[in-house]
């Protein structure tokens, strides 16, 4: 994607969801990329290394 499809989504994005939303809307994004990220490292621990016994 280059920047005239970038501009366009954010006017659209402006559009649809107005100026007042955009903080909360941002503020959500970002803690759910945190918990996604938390998640998938908390997989990483969990998995154990191949031919190791427990």
């Amino acid at each position: 994607m280059g920047t005239p499809e970038l501009v366009m989504i954010a006017i659209v994005v402006l559009v649809l969801f107005g100026g007042s939303q955009l903080p909360k809307l941002a503020k959500n994004l970002g803690s759910a990329q945190r918990e996604l990220k938390k998640a998938m490292d908390d997989g990483k621990s969990d998995q154990k290394p191949e031919g190791e016994v427990k």
